[in-house]
Protein backbone atom coordinates (compact mmCIF):
# COMPACT_ATOMS: atom_id res chain seq x y z
CA UNK A 1 0.00 0.00 0.00
CA UNK A 2 1.44 3.35 -1.39
CA UNK A 3 1.73 5.83 1.68
CA UNK A 4 -0.07 8.85 2.15
CA UNK A 5 3.01 10.93 0.78
CA UNK A 6 3.75 9.16 -2.13
CA UNK A 7 -0.11 9.06 -2.84
CA UNK A 8 -0.17 12.84 -2.77
CA UNK A 9 3.25 13.20 -5.16
CA UNK A 10 1.71 10.83 -7.67
CA UNK A 11 -1.58 12.72 -7.48
CA UNK A 12 0.42 16.22 -8.29
CA UNK A 13 1.61 13.98 -11.54
CA UNK A 14 -1.08 13.20 -12.78
CA UNK A 15 -2.66 16.53 -11.98
CA UNK A 16 0.09 18.16 -13.61
CA UNK A 17 0.64 15.76 -16.74
CA UNK A 18 -3.08 15.71 -17.59
CA UNK A 19 -3.63 19.50 -17.24
CA UNK A 20 -0.59 20.82 -18.95
CA UNK A 21 -0.13 23.30 -15.35
CA UNK A 22 2.54 23.58 -12.81
CA UNK A 23 0.26 25.30 -10.11
CA UNK A 24 -2.67 23.03 -8.10
CA UNK A 25 -4.40 23.62 -4.71
CA UNK A 26 -4.31 21.76 -1.82
CA UNK A 27 -7.89 21.08 -2.48
CA UNK A 28 -7.34 19.50 -5.89
CA UNK A 29 -4.40 17.40 -4.47
CA UNK A 30 -6.54 16.17 -1.44
CA UNK A 31 -9.28 15.21 -3.79
CA UNK A 32 -7.30 12.97 -6.04
CA UNK A 33 -5.53 11.41 -3.82
CA UNK A 34 -8.28 10.42 -2.04
CA UNK A 35 -6.70 12.23 1.49
CA UNK A 36 -7.45 14.84 3.57
CA UNK A 37 -6.55 18.25 3.26
CA UNK A 38 -5.04 17.65 6.57
CA UNK A 39 -2.65 15.10 5.39
CA UNK A 40 -1.70 16.59 2.27
CA UNK A 41 -0.14 20.17 4.41
CA UNK A 42 0.93 17.24 7.02
CA UNK A 43 3.03 15.20 3.74
CA UNK A 44 4.36 18.47 1.35
CA UNK A 45 6.35 21.22 2.32
CA UNK A 46 5.12 24.29 0.04
CA UNK A 47 1.83 23.26 -2.71
CA UNK A 48 3.83 26.54 -4.30
CA UNK A 49 7.03 24.21 -4.84
CA UNK A 50 5.67 20.65 -5.26
CA UNK A 51 6.19 20.99 -9.48
CA UNK A 52 9.59 20.92 -8.87
CA UNK A 53 10.03 18.65 -6.41
CA UNK A 54 7.91 15.81 -8.28
CA UNK A 55 10.24 17.03 -11.00
CA UNK A 56 13.24 16.37 -9.34
CA UNK A 57 11.94 13.00 -7.72
CA UNK A 58 11.10 11.69 -11.17
CA UNK A 59 14.63 12.82 -12.57
CA UNK A 60 16.64 11.53 -9.82
CA UNK A 61 14.69 7.95 -10.19
CA UNK A 62 15.79 8.26 -13.68
CA UNK A 63 19.35 9.02 -13.33
CA UNK A 64 20.04 6.60 -10.46
CA UNK A 65 18.32 3.47 -13.13
CA UNK A 66 20.61 4.75 -15.82
CA UNK A 67 23.65 5.07 -13.62
CA UNK A 68 23.23 1.44 -12.89
CA UNK A 69 23.03 0.67 -16.49
CA UNK A 70 25.54 2.33 -17.63
CA UNK A 71 28.13 2.62 -15.20
CA UNK A 72 31.31 5.11 -15.26
CA UNK A 73 33.95 4.10 -17.87
CA UNK A 74 31.88 2.67 -20.06
CA UNK A 75 31.65 3.32 -23.75
CA UNK A 76 30.06 6.50 -24.05
CA UNK A 77 28.17 5.17 -27.36
CA UNK A 78 26.61 2.56 -25.73
CA UNK A 79 25.55 4.51 -23.04
CA UNK A 80 23.74 7.14 -24.94
CA UNK A 81 22.13 4.23 -26.73
CA UNK A 82 20.90 3.09 -23.55
CA UNK A 83 19.58 6.13 -21.93
CA UNK A 84 17.59 7.27 -24.83
CA UNK A 85 15.54 4.01 -24.72
CA UNK A 86 15.67 3.67 -21.05
CA UNK A 87 13.68 7.26 -21.09
CA UNK A 88 11.26 6.19 -23.99
CA UNK A 89 10.67 2.63 -22.75
CA UNK A 90 9.84 4.33 -19.66
CA UNK A 91 7.36 6.49 -21.39
CA UNK A 92 5.52 3.50 -22.19
CA UNK A 93 5.72 2.05 -19.17
CA UNK A 94 4.33 5.11 -17.15
CA UNK A 95 2.31 7.38 -19.53
CA UNK A 96 1.53 9.99 -17.15
CA UNK A 97 5.51 10.12 -16.53
CA UNK A 98 6.10 10.69 -20.11
CA UNK A 99 3.18 13.26 -20.52
CA UNK A 100 4.95 14.86 -18.14
CA UNK A 101 8.71 14.55 -19.61
CA UNK A 102 7.15 16.06 -22.91
CA UNK A 103 4.86 18.98 -21.92
CA UNK A 104 7.89 20.07 -19.11
CA UNK A 105 10.91 18.26 -19.57
CA UNK A 106 12.84 20.57 -21.85
CA UNK A 107 11.72 23.77 -19.14
CA UNK A 108 12.56 21.76 -15.86
CA UNK A 109 15.69 22.63 -14.36
CA UNK A 110 15.97 19.62 -12.34
CA UNK A 111 16.01 17.16 -15.88
CA UNK A 112 18.14 19.88 -17.28
CA UNK A 113 20.89 19.46 -14.57
CA UNK A 114 20.80 15.94 -14.74
CA UNK A 115 21.17 15.68 -18.78
CA UNK A 116 23.44 18.78 -19.07
CA UNK A 117 25.70 17.26 -16.43
CA UNK A 118 25.37 13.31 -17.42
CA UNK A 119 25.83 14.25 -21.08
CA UNK A 120 28.06 16.80 -21.07
CA UNK A 121 30.43 14.29 -19.35
CA UNK A 122 30.04 11.44 -21.66
CA UNK A 123 30.03 13.55 -24.86
CA UNK A 124 33.37 14.88 -23.87
CA UNK A 125 34.85 11.48 -23.14
CA UNK A 126 33.78 10.39 -26.54
CA UNK A 127 35.36 13.29 -28.19
CA UNK A 128 38.56 12.61 -26.09
CA UNK A 129 38.28 9.29 -27.55
CA UNK A 130 37.64 9.97 -30.91
CA UNK A 131 34.58 8.13 -30.38
CA UNK A 132 32.29 11.07 -31.09
CA UNK A 133 33.19 13.49 -34.50
CA UNK A 134 31.95 16.67 -32.71
CA UNK A 135 33.82 19.63 -31.23
CA UNK A 136 33.64 20.69 -27.66
CA UNK A 137 31.81 24.54 -28.54
CA UNK A 138 28.87 21.76 -30.33
CA UNK A 139 27.82 20.44 -26.86
CA UNK A 140 25.53 22.22 -25.22
CA UNK A 141 23.92 22.70 -29.12
CA UNK A 142 24.13 18.27 -29.00
CA UNK A 143 22.47 17.96 -25.62
CA UNK A 144 19.67 20.39 -26.70
CA UNK A 145 19.35 17.91 -29.81
CA UNK A 146 19.44 14.62 -27.38
CA UNK A 147 16.73 16.59 -24.95
CA UNK A 148 14.40 17.01 -27.86
CA UNK A 149 14.63 14.31 -29.44
CA UNK A 150 13.80 12.27 -26.79
CA UNK A 151 10.47 13.88 -26.18
CA UNK A 152 9.51 14.10 -29.06
CA UNK A 153 10.23 10.08 -28.90
CA UNK A 154 8.42 10.12 -25.97
CA UNK A 155 5.11 12.01 -27.59
CA UNK A 156 5.19 9.28 -30.57
CA UNK A 157 5.22 6.31 -28.27
CA UNK A 158 2.82 8.07 -26.27
CA UNK A 159 1.04 8.86 -29.20
CA UNK A 160 0.79 5.54 -30.64
CA UNK A 161 2.41 6.34 -33.42
CA UNK A 162 5.45 3.68 -32.52
CA UNK A 163 6.47 1.22 -30.01
CA UNK A 164 8.65 2.06 -27.47
CA UNK A 165 11.35 -0.11 -29.39
CA UNK A 166 10.74 1.10 -32.48
CA UNK A 167 10.76 5.06 -31.46
CA UNK A 168 14.06 4.05 -28.86
CA UNK A 169 15.86 2.34 -31.85
CA UNK A 170 15.32 4.75 -33.85
CA UNK A 171 15.90 7.86 -31.94
CA UNK A 172 18.95 6.48 -30.63
CA UNK A 173 20.21 5.01 -33.86
CA UNK A 174 19.95 8.19 -35.60
CA UNK A 175 21.15 10.44 -32.21
CA UNK A 176 24.86 8.28 -32.42
CA UNK A 177 25.11 9.06 -36.26
CA UNK A 178 24.01 12.83 -35.74
CA UNK A 179 27.41 13.00 -33.19
CA UNK A 180 29.51 11.06 -35.82
CA UNK A 181 29.42 7.35 -35.08
CA UNK A 182 29.70 4.97 -37.70
CA UNK A 183 26.54 4.00 -38.96
CA UNK A 184 26.87 0.28 -38.76
CA UNK A 185 28.08 0.90 -35.04
CA UNK A 186 25.59 2.93 -34.33
CA UNK A 187 22.47 0.61 -36.15
CA UNK A 188 24.41 -2.25 -33.91
CA UNK A 189 24.31 -0.18 -30.44
CA UNK A 190 20.79 1.07 -30.88
CA UNK A 191 19.81 -2.50 -31.14
CA UNK A 192 21.47 -4.18 -28.26
CA UNK A 193 19.52 -5.51 -25.20
CA UNK A 194 18.58 -3.16 -22.34
CA UNK A 195 18.71 -4.05 -18.50
CA UNK A 196 15.81 -5.10 -17.27
CA UNK A 197 13.21 -2.89 -16.02
CA UNK A 198 13.04 -2.74 -11.97
CA UNK A 199 10.65 -4.22 -9.97
CA UNK A 200 7.05 -2.55 -9.51
CA UNK A 201 6.83 -1.20 -5.81
CA UNK A 202 4.11 -0.44 -3.89
CA UNK A 203 2.74 2.27 -6.85
CA UNK A 204 4.59 5.37 -5.78
CA UNK A 205 5.89 5.23 -9.54
CA UNK A 206 3.64 6.66 -12.08
CA UNK A 207 0.13 4.92 -12.39
CA UNK A 208 -0.91 3.02 -15.13
CA UNK A 209 1.78 0.74 -15.67
CA UNK A 210 1.82 -1.76 -18.40
CA UNK A 211 4.11 -4.83 -18.10
CA UNK A 212 6.34 -5.05 -21.88
CA UNK A 213 8.95 -7.30 -22.42
CA UNK A 214 12.26 -6.21 -20.48
CA UNK A 215 14.60 -6.54 -23.57
CA UNK A 216 14.91 -4.36 -26.03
Amino acid sequence: MPSASDRIHQAALRLFAERSTTQVTVSELAEAAGVARGTVYSNIRDVDSLFEDVAARLVTEMDAEIAVATPPGADPAQQFAVAIRMFIRRAHVEPLWGRFLVRFGIAMPALREVLEGRARSDLQLGIDLGRFQIRPVQIPSVIAILSGSVAAACSLVIDGQLTWRESGVDTAELFLRTIGVPSDTAHSLARSELPPLPPLDDGSRGATKKAPPTSQ
